[in-house]
């Protein structure tokens, strides 16, 4: 069960880099969240267990996810994607601010190439793999996914590496990473789409628009429905 995962995620202890980076964070907090107790911890995986879309990010923020232990919640690039998940349809709400915050997710669930805040937004290759099972039981545990949104080259590397080991694919040359790209791995497998990752670097500089990204959501919303 997806509950019962996400209790081994939080109690996980395979990087302690990541773990010991995550806890002092949240002991030195952000000044503008002095008075807030950090989540500190691996961050589980948020959404509706009968989905047919999986989002796939990165790692959690410092001072985002690693405060609020939500995904993509309590930064700026949850500020613009849980924006775009309302417009689409796929969340209940248009911001996302706390995990008491009341948000659901309709036919999504969210997950993350790390779980835990890495020094530099950076994981280690090591430390990808150790939490690359997590997400591959989260596959198998999503009966109805049809569609994998890859947000960030580095998402898409890891879903790619996990479909050629499993010999889904024998070759990556034809899966470049670009935004709004679709592909079809094979006639089994989940559609992968990929998408620039929503970073306040990409939404500040306008590598990546409200627009741009809402397009992503209904081009996947599109490849889910029957």
């Amino acid at each position: 069960m997806l509950e019962i995962l996400n209790k081994e995620i939080i109690s996980c202890g395979r990087c302690p880099r990541l773990r010991q980076h995550s806890a002092e964070v949240a002991q030195q907090k952000r000044r503008a969240y002095r008075d807030q107790t950090y989540w500190g911890l691996p961050v589980p995986s948020f959404g509706d267990p009968a989905a047919r879309v999986l989002i796939l990010g990165l790692a959690p923020g410092a001072h985002g996810s690693n405060r609020t232990g939500r995904m993509f919640t309590g930064d700026r690039s949850g500020d613009i994607l849980y924006k775009v998940l309302y417009q689409t349809g796929f969340a209940s709400h248009p911001a996302s601010v706390s995990r008491q915050d009341g948000l659901t997710l309709h036919d999504l669930y969210i997950t993350a190439a790390a779980h835990c805040a890495p020094p530099g937004n950076k994981p280690t290759p090591e430390e990808l793999r150790n939490c690359r099972p997590y997400f591959e039981r989260e596959m198998e545990l999503l009966p109805n996914l049809k569609v994998v949104v890859a947000l960030g080259k580095i998402a898409f590397d890891v879903y790619l590496d996990i479909l050629k080991s499993r010999g889904v694919i024998t070759s990556r040359a034809a899966f470049v990473f670009g935004h709004d790209r679709e592909y079809r791995p094979a006639p089994d497998q989940p559609v992968l789409i990929s998408s620039y990752h929503p970073s306040q670097q990409n939404t500040s500089t306008g590598k990546l628009t409200e627009k741009m990204l809402t397009d992503v959501f209904r081009r996947a919303w599109q490849a889910a429905v029957p």
